[in-house]
């Protein structure tokens, strides 16, 4: 059975890789820089206390001009989903800018499943998230390629669906990243690996809920931590393993995730990163801390990055280094 899931997970790769619409570049300075936007919660019917998530993420991009944009979840939370998506995904559209998605636990609660959210977005101009090919909305893995040669892929973007509450009535709680989606990811992790010549591709992941490391790694007293802790980690409460095979395949240099509004902390953890972006929303749901984003810079060639929080009117919060910060 083992082995006719990594066929199928294999097959399915195969399918996402092909499927990249576009292509992620270091420039000719060897950088590129990405920005997080996470938890806009986007109400069509709720205008006044939305606008202030638009404004940010225009003032933003405005002042970052990334080279890619992530969302990581809880976009739009209201009926009339498409046309909430179609009003915040504008923010990039508008200016050419690439994205991808991955989805929070809200974003099919209401008019819309998330099957239909998925290819709604995914055929929108500027997404590159791929085509699906099965019944769940698909993990996928984003190239990007080195400025010196077209053909070579120097860094990597996994974007993981973490899902949203547990089918498991004795395991309460949110739910986790599956065992299929562990046995993707290595698979992904191997080939990529190999066709480098054995050696892990910097890579970076992007979900929405946070797996139980987050909350290990506050309580080691040890672990340097910068930015805002303002609440707890609301995790799955069984642990799937995720974590494990990253330390495996040696090629996650830091994790993202969003979910937990009031943080926005970064925390080295066993040599990985793991690290919330800024809440992006307005006032259409419970927030303690002014909104913004989180923006990261790769290096070409090398195992490390910066970041820092950006917020209104160009304050800069919770700048680090990847690994030298801690």
């Amino acid at each position: 059975m083992y082995k006719v899931i990594l066929c199928l997970v294999t097959v399915l790769n195969i399918a996402a890789l092909s499927a990249q619409k576009s292509t992620l570049k270091f420039n000719t300075n060897g950088k590129f820089k990405i920005v997080q936007f996470t938890d806009v919660h986007y109400k069509v019917d709720d205008q006044a206390n939305s606008q202030i998530a638009l404004d940010r993420m225009n003032e933003v991009l405005d002042a970052e001009k990334p080279d890619f944009v992530i969302f990581t979840g809880d976009i739009v939370v209201s009926n009339e989903s498409f046309k909430g998506f179609d009003t915040v995904l504008d923010v990039c559209i508008k200016r050419n800018i690439s994205f991808g998605l991955v989805f929070g636990n809200h974003d099919d609660e209401y008019d819309r499943t998330r099957l239909e959210l998925y290819d709604y977005i995914a055929k929108k101009k500027g997404s590159l998230m791929p085509v699906r090919t099965g019944d769940v909305a698909p993990d996928y893995v984003l190239t990007i390629k080195s400025s010196k040669d077209k053909n070579k892929d120097a860094a990597l973007i996994y974007c993981v669906d973490s899902h949203s509450y547990t089918q498991i009535k004795s395991v309460p709680g949110y739910d986790w990243i599956k065992f299929e989606q562990i046995a993707w990811y290595r698979e992904q992790s191997r080939n990529f690996t190999k066709e480098n010549g054995g050696t892990p591709l910097p890579a970076l992941a992007f979900f929405h809920i946070a797996f139980p490391e987050y909350r290990d790694a506050v309580m080691e007293e040890k672990n340097r931590l910068f930015g805002v802790r303002g609440e707890g980690v609301a995790c799955p409460t069984a642990n799937s393993g995720f974590f494990t095979s990253i330390k495996e395949c040696g090629d996650i240099m830091g994790t993202f995730v969003g979910h937990d509004h009031d943080n926005d902390y970064a925390v080295m953890y066993k040599e990985v990163l793991l690290a919330y972006g800024r809440y992006t929303g307005g006032n259409t749901v419970y927030n303690d801390i002014a909104n913004g984003a989180r923006v990261i810079i790769l290096q070409e060639g090398e195992r490390k990055f910066d970041s820092y929080i950006r917020l209104a009117d160009g304050k800069i919060e919770s700048q680090i280094s990847y690994p030298t910060s801690f």
